[in-house]
């Protein structure tokens, strides 16, 4: 019988995999990710612009 101690650390560890792999899915620049059976479809047309607006606005400074 395990012991109620490895229990929680087992269970504290799968969780934690678990909400970094969907964390992990939402801040790829991918349009559609998936593992297993998380599946994350995304719009990611702001997002495109709001980095091409800031690389002008580095190579500006950069310039300068």
């Amino acid at each position: 019988m395990l012991s109620e101690v490895f229990w929680v650390a087992f269970v504290s560890t799968v969780s934690g995999m678990i909400i970094k792999i969907a964390s992990m899915l939402y801040k790829s620049k991918c349009r559609e990710c998936s593992i297993c059976c998380i599946k994350v479809i995304r719009d990611i047309e702001n997002e495109v612009k709001e980095d091409l607006a800031l690389d002008v606005k580095e190579e500006s400074k950069e310039d300068k």
